[in-house]
């Protein structure tokens, strides 16, 4: 073993102890990301080559910093997106959500099918559809100015619309006329926050995190969004605790101008997100 991997060892014990949830795999990027090498590269490094700052950026995680802020990166599907103070750092499970997106604009009989994201933060979920739908138009809407210095960064280049402005009254311009409706809104209730991991409520934005007493304020805000933007037929994504998946359904409603509304567990069989279809007249 050379002197790094012995490092990350000690390092991933003191991540542990620290309550880290994955403490190797944090050991191991903090160290590739220090030492400017891929991961399974480390047995590479040469003793001469450590870099004492690694301590340092353990040091960090180990004070429950978010990885991603320590690196300034993060992976979402096929991309690595810069982040950092002021934006919301995607989250693995939001990929099942964006590979259901894909799967149903596909599916569709349109050549250059309309989607839009509402808060969409770091636009991960922007970015992935408009590089796995190649047609697509995609615009993608952020009110905190703090997640936008990031966002206008990530979709630099890309053939992301971005729009400031808040998702309950966005683009009325594209009424009636948008074919998917994305969204990883704030979820969490007010009641829940001292039940959050120390890396999202010390770091992310609080914008991004908490929605009312029930965590539902903003999902029932952009359902109507949703129902506004959306032709008939088109359909609406929208993340949501684990928590909240025998009450999400019911927000999308016949009433309220749904149908098939149904709602998906993510890759740990855990309720993640719900769909529904604008209903035709």
């Amino acid at each position: 073993m050379n002197l790094l991997l012995a490092e990350v060892a000690q390092a991933t014990q003191r991540l542990a102890d620290a309550g880290v949830p994955s403490p190797r795999f944090d050991a191991e990027e903090l160290a590739a990301y220090v030492h400017g090498v891929k991961r399974g590269e480390l047995h590479n490094v040469p003793d001469a080559d450590f870099d004492a700052r690694y301590w340092e950026a353990v040091a960090r995680r180990e004070n429950r910093e978010p990885l991603q802020h320590i690196t300034g990166r993060a992976f979402f599907r096929y991309l690595e997106l810069q982040v950092g103070p002021g934006v919301f750092v995607p989250r693995p499970e939001t990929e099942s959500v964006v590979g259901w997106a894909i799967d149903a604009v596909r599916a569709m009989d349109v050549a250059e099918p309309l989607i839009v994201d509402l808060c969409t933060g770091s636009g991960a979920i922007a970015l992935a559809l408009a590089q796995e739908v190649p047609r697509s138009r995609v615009h993608a809407v952020e009110l905190d100015e703090g997640a936008l210095h990031w966002t206008r960064r990530n979709v630099e280049g890309s053939r992301v619309v971005l729009h400031q402005g808040d998702a309950l009254s966005a683009l009325p311009e594209l009424n009636g006329q948008v074919d998917l409706v994305v969204s990883n809104p704030p979820y969490i209730p007010l009641t829940e926050w001292e039940y959050v991991a120390p890396e999202a409520r010390d770091h992310d934005p609080q914008l991004a995190l908490f929605s009312g007493e029930d965590g539902l304020d903003t999902i029932r805000g952009i359902e109507r969004t949703a129902h506004r933007l959306l032709r008939p037929g088109g359909l609406v994504v929208i993340e949501h605790a684990d928590t909240q998946g025998g009450q999400v359904p019911w927000i999308f409603n016949e009433e309220t101008g749904w149908t098939d509304a149904a709602d998906h567990r993510d890759l740990n069989n855990r309720p993640r997100f719900t769909t529904a279809r604008k209903a035709t007249p």
